[in-house]
Order: C-alpha cells, then sequence, then structure tokens
C-alpha cells in the first residue's frame, strides 16, 4: 500500500471511530485527523470535507454489503435449500461486526438529514441484492410465478432483516430462533408458488 493509501486509510477508519463515538454533528475533522495521526491540510487533501468523509464511508458500507456475489439458480437442487442458503449467506454479510457499526453510523444521519437519506437511497436502489438474481431465474424457469423479482426480493429480505438484521442493529444480539428463517421462506414460497 503506497503511503498516500495508507493516509486515506488511516482518515477513513479515524472518521469511522469519531462518527461512532460523536454522531455526524458532534464530529470534527480536527478530531479525525488527529486520531488518523494527519495534519487537518492533509486530511483536507483527501476529503473536501466531513460530508466527503460521511459520502466515503457510505460508499465503503454498500461495497461490504455488496461482497456477496449474486446467486444463480441451481435446477438440480431443491430451490427451498437454495434460498435458504442465499438468505443465510446474505444475513452472516449484513450483520457482519463492522457491517453493522456502519450501518449505524450511516443510518442515524440519514434519519436525521432528509436530503441526505434522499441521496443514499437513490445510490442503493441501483445496486442488486445477490438474491435477485436467484429469484429472477427461479421466476424464469417456472419455479415461482412470473412478478416483479426486485420487489419479491425486498418482500422476502423485509421479513429476514424484521428477525436477523434489526435485532442485531438495535439490540446487538438476535434472539430470534433460527427456524423462523424456514418460516420466512416457506411464507415466501406459498405467496410466490406457481
Amino acid at each position: 500500500m503506497k503511503r498516500t493509501e495508507k493516509k486515506r486509510k488511516d482518515i477513513i477508519d479515524a472518521a469511522i471511530d469519531e462518527f461512532r463515538e460523536q454522531g455526524f454533528l458532534g464530529a470534527k475533522t480536527t478530531s479525525i485527523a488527529k486520531k488518523a495521526n494527519v495534519s487537518s491540510r492533509t486530511l483536507y487533501n483527501h476529503f473536501e470535507s466531513k460530508e466527503a468523509l460521511f459520502e466515503a464511508i457510505s460508499k465503503i458500507m454498500l461495497a461490504q454489503n455488496a461482497t456477496m456475489q449474486p446467486v444463480p439458480h441451481d435446477p438440480n437442487r431443491d430451490f427451498a435449500d437454495q434460498l435458504t442458503d442465499a438468505v443465510w449467506r446474505y444475513v452472516e454479510v449484513i450483520t457482519e461486526e463492522t457491517a453493522i457499526g456502519l450501518n449505524r453510523i450511516i443510518l442515524s444521519e440519514l434519519i436525521r438529514d432528509l436530503d441526505r437519506s434522499r441521496q443514499f437511497f437513490a445510490e442503493t436502489a441501483t445496486h442488486d441484492y445477490p438474491i435477485s438474481r436467484l429469484i429472477s431465474e427461479a421466476m424464469e424457469a417456472g419455479v415461482l410465478r412470473k412478478a416483479d423479482p426486485d420487489l419479491a426480493t425486498n418482500q422476502l429480505l423485509g421479513l429476514v432483516k424484521n428477525f436477523f438484521f434489526w435485532p442485531e442493529f438495535f439490540m446487538g444480539e438476535t434472539p430470534t430462533p433460527r427456524a423462523v428463517m424456514d418460516d420466512c421462506v416457506a411464507m415466501f414460497l406459498a405467496h410466490y408458488k406457481p
């Protein structure tokens, strides 16, 4: 890693800590620079403002959430098993400790700033969930009834996040029994059976 890249990474890491501790409004670029062991001038050479730092952290969160590769439909496997496996992998990605921390930073600011929230969600609308491909291909294969695969994906993940993401996000734990995932998938499949 080049020295410039390392400084940029150090600044981002320090900003994540500062935003986590102080919130966006309370965060100070001077404190971020100090934590990163760089001058304020160096910080501003990399990021023109606190807002630019926040946007960089938002992009990191989106990239981290996209680390799961799109899941193709396998006609030789039971679809319920495929879907359950894919959803579990997705839950593991979004509930990983760093992902939860980034989500807490970003979402707390989005609640406060409606314009930033609109901008963020407009950007996320261009990202596909990795499970969208599985659902879309299953619809094409006749395993699921034809419908809007993005809507169907959002419906399933809305159910799943309610039980497996939000408790982790708000309470730091997932008190939901694992068997609930089977119920979420079964409800989805009952609605979308051909």
